[in-house]
C-alpha cells in the first residue's frame, strides 16, 4: 500500500501576512466603530435646522437718522434668509460646480477630492486644492476657526459626516449658501447681491450668479469692488465648470458677459461717519446685547448734516481744516463735521482735537464777573494793565479808558478781560469752565482769561447751548434709542434739572452775547434773526472759533490747521463766522423766530474819537505762549489795513506781537458807523427807519426796536 503523502507545512511569511491581515481588518472594523459612534454622538449635539437658521455669525449694526433713514451699516450684513426652492437654480448649480462637484455623491467627506488635492500637492509641491467639501466649509464655518492644524481638519471631517447624517443635501446648501462669507461685510447670497449688485439674491442671473460663486474661494481677492478684472476672470471659471458639469449649455455659457455686469455704487464715506464714529462707542455704556442684531437710532438730522459740510468746505481758508457741531436745545447732536473730507482724514476735529479758544473763553470769565455782581451796564476802565509780569494789550494796540462791560465784551477788549479775572480770581474762571462742561484741564495762568487752555469744540458748544437754556445744563447725545430684534432696549432721557446759574446770570450773558454779533467782532454771524454768540483767534491767526445760538440751536464752529500752522487771515470773525451763518441761516429757516429775554442793547459809541475805532479788530490778538507766558514784541509795524466790506481787516492782524504777514490785499474802503449800518446789523426793516438827521452824524443811536429782527435783511 502506499504511504498517504502528507500536507507541507506553511510557510512562516505566509502566516504573518495573514495574521497581519486579520488584524488590519480588525482595526479597520474597530476604527469605522469608533468613527460611527462618534458621527451619531456629534450628530446629536448639533443644532437643529432652524436653530443653526438663526444663528449669525457677528453682530450686525444699522444706524438711523433722525428720519429713519439708514446712514451706516456696520459689522456683518445679512440679507434675506431664502428657502432652498427660493435660491436660483443658477446659483445652487455654480456654487455645486466650482466647490464641490460630487456633492451629491459624497457624505460629506470627499475621498476622491482629497486623493485629487494630495496629487496636486506632489506635483506642484504646494498645496493648491483643499479638498474640503461644500459640508465641510458649512462645518467649518458655523462650528470651527480656520486655524490649520489636523486636530481641527480632523474635527471638521467629523462633523461634515454627522451633519451629512443629520441633515438632506438641501438643507446643507440651504444652510451654506445663507451662511457663508462672501466678502465685503456680506453674509449669505443675498447680503452679497445686494453689496454687489443693488438686488436680492432671488433676482440673479447666470452671470451675476458666477461672480458670487467665486467670490467663496478669497473674498478679498475676488471681490468685484476691489478687482474687477480678478472677480471678472474667476466668474469665467465658474461657468466653464457649470458647463463641464451639465448645469448650462454651452450656448447659455457663451451668452453669459461678467464683464457687462453693473455693480452697486459704493457707499460715500462722507461726514456722517463723524457722527457714527463718535455714538457708536457709547452703545457699550448705554446697552449690555452684544449678538443680536441692533438698530441705532439717532439725532442726526441728514439736511443739516448736508448743510453743515457745504459750510465748512465752502468757507475754510485753502489748507485749512474745519469742523462744526450743532445742539438742539435738549443737547441732541443735529449736525456733525470733524473734517472737510472724511475719506481722507477720519480724525475728528469736533470731538478729539484740543485747540486753544483764544477770546471766546471770555464767556467764563464773564459769567464769574455777573455772578459774582457785575451788570452788563457796569463801568471799568479800559487801561494798561500788569498781572504778574503779564501785560495784555487790545488788538487796536490802544487803551479807551472807562468802558462798560457790555461795550468791552462786544469788542473783546483783552485788558477788561484780564481786571476781571483778575477780580474774581483765575480759579474762579477755572472751576466756571469746568461747571459748563470743559473737560480738558484749564490752567489759571493770568493769560488764561485770553483761552490759553486747550479745549475741544464739542465742549465748548455745550458751554454755550446751557447758557442759551438760561443755565440750565445741556449734555451733547446722539442716540436716541436703540432697538434689538424690534424690541426697544434703550430709550434716551433729557435731564434738565441741573442748574449751572442763576437764570438772572445767563440772560445777562446773552445780552453780552447779542450785542458781540450785532456790532462787535460777531457780525458776519447775523442771520437776520436774534442771534447771540462770540468770535475766538488765538495767537498768529492759528485758530479761529465762533459760537452762537439761535431759535433753541447752537452752533460751534472751529477753523485751523491740524499743524497749528498760521492761517494769514483767520479770525472768529471771518470764516468762522460766515461758515456759522451759512449753516445756520438754512437750519433755523424752519424754526419759529424766538426773542431773547433780554433785548439787545447797543454799546456805548462815545468812547474813541475814532468812528471805527473798534471795527474790524481781532478778537485776541495777545501775544502768550502755550504755558500763558508773554511773547515779546516785534518792533512796530505799520497800521493794519481799513475794514472791508463785512467790517474784518483785510490782513491778518499781528497776533503774538509779530509782523504781519507780507502780501497784504489792498485796503479797502472803510465801512462808516452810521444809522444804515446799525439798521442792518440788528435785522431792523427799512421801512421802519427814521429818517436821518439834517444835522451832522450823531453818535447817539435810537431806541431799540422789538420789531427789529427779520428773516429778509438786505444782504451786507
Amino acid at each position: 500500500m502506499a504511504r498517504a503523502r502528507s500536507r507541507p507545512p506553511a510557510r512562516p511569511w505566509r502566516r504573518r501576512f495573514l495574521l497581519a491581515l486579520q488584524l488590519a481588518i480588525a482595526a479597520v472594523v474597530l476604527v469605522f466603530a469608533a468613527l460611527a459612534i462618534a458621527v451619531y454622538v456629534a450628530r446629536s449635539e448639533l443644532p437643529s435646522f432652524e436653530q443653526l437658521k438663526s444663528s449669525p455669525n457677528g453682530q450686525m449694526i444699522r444706524v438711523h437718522a433722525a428720519d429713519g433713514t439708514v446712514i451706516v451699516s456696520l459689522g456683518p450684513s445679512y440679507g434675506r434668509w431664502l428657502s432652498y426652492d427660493q435660491i436660483p437654480a443658477v446659483m445652487r448649480d455654480a456654487t455645486v460646480a466650482v466647490e464641490d462637484r460630487r456633492f451629491y455623491k459624497h457624505p460629506g467627506v470627499d475621498p476622491i477630492g482629497l486623493a485629487r488635492a494630495a496629487e496636486v500637492r506632489l506635483q506642484r509641491g504646494r498645496w493648491t486644492q483643499g479638498g474640503s467639501t461644500i459640508t465641510q466649509q458649512l462645518a467649518r464655518n458655523v462650528f470651527l476657526s480656520s486655524q490649520k492644524k489636523f486636530a481641527r481638519k480632523a474635527r471638521e471631517w467629523l462633523l461634515a459626516l454627522a451633519m451629512e447624517r443629520k441633515f438632506t443635501k438641501a438643507q446643507i446648501l440651504e444652510l451654506y449658501l445663507n451662511k457663508v462669507y462672501y466678502g465685503g461685510g456680506a453674509y449669505g447670497i443675498d447680503a452679497a447681491s445686494r453689496r454687489f449688485f443693488g438686488h436680492g439674491a432671488d433676482q440673479l442671473s447666470l452671470a451675476e450668479a458666477a461672480v458670487i460663486a467665486g467670490l467663496v474661494k478669497a473674498p478679498s481677492n475676488y471681490s468685484p469692488t476691489a478687482d474687477a478684472e480678478a472677480a471678472v476672470g474667476r466668474a469665467g471659471v465658474v461657468i466653464q465648470a457649470m458647463e463641464e458639469t451639465g448645469a448650462i449649455t454651452h450656448a447659455e455659457a457663451l451668452g453669459a458677459d461678467p464683464k457687462g455686469l453693473a455693480l452697486a455704487p459704493e457707499p460715500k464715506q462722507n461726514s456722517v461717519r463723524y457722527f457714527t464714529d463718535w455714538a457708536l462707542p457709547q452703545l457699550d455704556l448705554l446697552i449690555d446685547e452684544h449678538t443680536a442684531p441692533l438698530d441705532v437710532y439717532t439725532t442726526l438730522d441728514l439736511s443739516m448734516q448736508k448743510v453743515a459740510d457745504d459750510a465748512i468746505r465752502q468757507n475754510a481758508p485753502v489748507g485749512a481744516q474745519g469742523a462744526l457741531v450743532s445742539l438742539d436745545r435738549d443737547g441732541a447732536v443735529k449736525a456733525m463735521v470733524g473734517g472737510k473730507d472724511y475719506v481722507s482724514s477720519i480724525y475728528n476735529r469736533a470731538t478729539q482735537a484740543t485747540r486753544q479758544p483764544g477770546s471766546s473763553f471770555k464767556l467764563f470769565v464773564y459769567l464769574a464777573a455777573l455772578e459774582a455782581g457785575h451788570k452788563p451796564e457796569d463801568t471799568v476802565v479800559d487801561e494798561p494793565v500788569t498781572i504778574d509780569g503779564w501785560s495784555p494789550r487790545n488788538d487796536s494796540r490802544h487803551n479807551s479808558g472807562q468802558v462798560s462791560l457790555r461795550t468791552a465784551f462786544a469788542y473783546s477788549l483783552n485788558t477788561v478781560a484780564a481786571k476781571l479775572g483778575q477780580e474774581v480770581g483765575f480759579p474762579t474762571v477755572a472751576d466756571m469752565a469746568r461747571r459748563f462742561g470743559i473737560t480738558t484741564p484749564v490752567n489759571t495762568h493770568p493769560s488764561m482769561v485770553l483761552g490759553t487752555s486747550d479745549v475741544r469744540l464739542i465742549d465748548m458748544t455745550r458751554a454755550f447751548a446751557s447758557v442759551g437754556q438760561n443755565g440750565i445744563a445741556v449734555a451733547p447725545y446722539g442716540i436716541t434709542r436703540v432697538e434689538a430684534d424690534g424690541q426697544v432696549i434703550y430709550r434716551h432721557e433729557t435731564d434738565q434739572s441741573h442748574v449751572l446759574v442763576a437764570p438772572y446770570v445767563a440772560a445777562e450773558m446773552i445780552d453780552l452775547l447779542q450785542t458781540a454779533v450785532n456790532t462787535g467782532t460777531g457780525r458776519a454771524a447775523q442771520i437776520g434773526r436774534p442771534v447771540a454768540g462770540k468770535t475766538g483767534t488765538t495767537t498768529s491767526s492759528k485758530d479761529g472759533w465762533f459760537l452762537g445760538f439761535s431759535s433753541g440751536l447752537t452752533t460751534g464752529v472751529w477753523m485751523g490747521r491740524d499743524d497749528a500752522r498760521p492761517i494769514p487771515g483767520l479770525h472768529g470773525g471771518t470764516a468762522p463766522a460766515k461758515a456759522f451763518a451759512a449753516f445756520m441761516g438754512p437750519a433755523t429757516r424752519s424754526r419759529p423766530i424766538e426773542q431773547f429775554q433780554t433785548q439787545v442793547t447797543l454799546p456805548d459809541w462815545q468812547l474813541d474819537n475814532e468812528e471805527d475805532a473798534y471795527l474790524g479788530e481781532q478778537d485776541n490778538s495777545v501775544g502768550v505762549d502755550a504755558d500763558g507766558n508773554p511773547v515779546p514784541d516785534a518792533p512796530p509795524t505799520a497800521a493794519a489795513p481799513p475794514p472791508d466790506r463785512d467790517g474784518e481787516t483785510t490782513a491778518p492782524p499781528s497776533d503774538g506781537g509779530a509782523d504781519d504777514e507780507p502780501d497784504q490785499p489792498a485796503p479797502q474802503p472803510r465801512q462808516r458807523l452810521d444809522q444804515d449800518f446799525i439798521d442792518r446789523a440788528i435785522g431792523r426793516p427799512r421801512d421802519r427807519r427814521e429818517p436821518p438827521a439834517a444835522a451832522a452824524p450823531s453818535r447817539q443811536l435810537p431806541p431799540r426796536d422789538p420789531g427789529a429782527y427779520r428773516d429778509d435783511r438786505p444782504n451786507q
